[in-house]
């Protein structure tokens, strides 16, 4: 996995949302707020 350093901007990426449609960061570009909410599971 790529490192990414601090204070820097975040790297364009691609996910599936719920519905299973592409969504990129850079759909957001220019919006006021973002929130982007990670699953990690439960051990």
């Amino acid at each position: 996995m790529t490192q990414i350093s601090l204070n820097t901007p975040a790297p364009d990426f691609t996910l599936q949302d719920f519905k299973g449609e592409s969504v990129s960061l850079s759909d957001f570009h220019g919006k006021a707020h973002i929130l982007l909410v990670f699953n990690r599971g439960f051990a």
